[in-house]
C-alpha cells in the first residue's frame, strides 16, 4: 500500500518534532551527563516505535544493544586519549 503524503511535509513535520527534542537532549547532557541524555534518547526512541505501533522484543532488544555500543565507544575513547596524552 502507497500512502499519498508529500515527501517535503514529512520532511518539515519530522524536523519541527525533533528540533525540541535534540536541543532537549543537548541540556540533559549539559546538565547530567552521557548517561542520563542517553536514557532520554532511548526512551524518545521507544516511545516512538510505540506511537508507530511497530515495537516488537527485538528492536527493543536491538536499540538497547545499540545504548550499550554507544557507552563502551565513549569509556574506549575517554581511555584512549587520556593514554595518548
Amino acid at each position: 500500500m502507497r500512502a499519498h503524503l508529500s515527501i517535503i511535509r514529512i520532511a518539515v513535520l519530522g524536523t519541527v518534532l525533533a528540533l525540541p527534542l535534540i536541543i532537549l537532549m543537548a541540556l540533559i547532557f549539559r546538565e547530567y551527563g552521557l548517561f542520563a541524555a542517553l536514557l532520554f534518547c532511548v526512551g524518545t526512541d521507544l516511545m516512538a516505535a510505540v506511537v508507530m505501533k511497530g515495537i516488537s522484543f527485538k528492536a527493543g532488544a536491538e536499540t538497547l544493544i545499540i545504548a550499550l555500543f554507544v557507552i563502551l565507544g565513549v569509556k574506549v575513547a575517554s581511555m584512549v586519549s587520556a593514554w595518548m596524552s
